[in-house]
């Protein structure tokens, strides 16, 4: 099977991890380096692209993810709150403004009590940020 017939997204990974396995050569990750660039894809430690934000996504995607599970310990939980905080406030003044931030995050909010999908405490989460922010 060659790689045309391959979920392009999971070649790349394999990819990915040979360049970050200490045990892999380095000429097999300069041969991993390239075919990664050869795909279109970002290789470990690349800033920019589609690929970058992708990823940066969902690491901030499963710091929320951290804030409503409850099986997570308080300690990791304030963790990923410092985390989040840092991005939001350094994407919301690069990516557009303040307000344009804050227009966002309610209406995220706002979709999220209508969303079946979401927990009940996810929801409760949501009533409570709208109402501090007079949106509800």
């Amino acid at each position: 099977m060659s790689h045309a017939d391959k979920d392009p997204q999971n070649v790349a990974r394999g990819y990915k991890a040979a360049i970050n396995n200490p045990n892999v050569s380095e000429e097999a990750k300069d041969n991993a380096a390239k075919q990664l660039d050869h795909m279109g894809f970002e290789r470990p430690g690349q800033t920019g692209g589609t690929q970058g934000d992708e990823h940066t996504n969902r690491v901030f995607g499963g710091y929320k993810a951290t804030l409503h599970n409850d099986n997570t310990s308080e300690q990791a939980k304030n963790h990923a709150r410092e985390i989040l905080d840092e991005y939001s406030q350094s994407s919301s003044s690069n990516e557009y403004g303040a307000d344009e931030h804050e227009k966002r995050q309610l209406a995220g909010y706002k979709a999220a009590l209508s969303n079946p999908r979401v927990s009940d405490g996810a929801k409760q989460h949501a009533r409570e940020f709208l109402e501090q922010h007079g949106a509800l």
